[in-house]
């Protein structure tokens, strides 16, 4: 049975993500199937990442992006590629730091609390698979080192998957 670990919360974000990145290994280890993978990394980074209200994956159906597993408040069910943060990292293809979505023009307010948003694209193997949304109700939450870090744990995560 796997347990997650809490994180201490002295911890600065590099070592807090470096220690993420074994827990996914460990928790998707042996599994291949892209759902039950994304539910649970979901669940991992929104118990363990502080100040964090979403977090989840919409997934490309050809189309456009759809709610895929998350946690966190009910959500926006699509969205078109050309709107919205996750929309502009699915079609460019590169992570989304928004410091204060309500200056990011064309913002999907799914949860009026959310003030800041990072969205990684998911691509393996030159193909578009969806994206990693998280939103923090804190104005920029999100910086460079986590970045860094959440573009690691879907590295692990599109490792898993067929």
């Amino acid at each position: 049975m796997f347990e997650i670990k809490a994180t201490d919360a002295s911890l600065g974000k590099a070592e807090m993500y470096r220690l993420l990145v074994e827990q996914l290994k460990g928790l998707l280890e042996g599994e291949h199937n892209l759902i039950a993978n994304a539910a649970n990394m979901s669940a991992l980074v929104y118990h363990q990442v502080p100040d964090l209200n979403w977090c989840g994956f919409y997934l490309f159906d050809g189309t456009e992006l759809v709610l895929g597993p998350f946690q966190g408040k009910v959500a926006c069910v699509r969205i078109a590629l050309n709107r919205g943060v996750c929309g502009a990292a699915a079609s460019s293809r590169e992570t989304q730091l928004v410091k204060d979505v309500h200056s990011f023009p064309g913002h999907i307010a799914c949860d009026a609390a959310s003030q800041s948003e990072i969205v990684v694209p998911l691509v393996k193997n030159g193909q578009l698979i969806g994206v990693w949304d998280v939103d923090s109700p804190i104005l920029a939450r999100f910086d460079e080192e986590d970045k860094v870090g959440m573009q690691a744990l879907c590295e692990v995560f599109l490792s898993s998957i067929d």
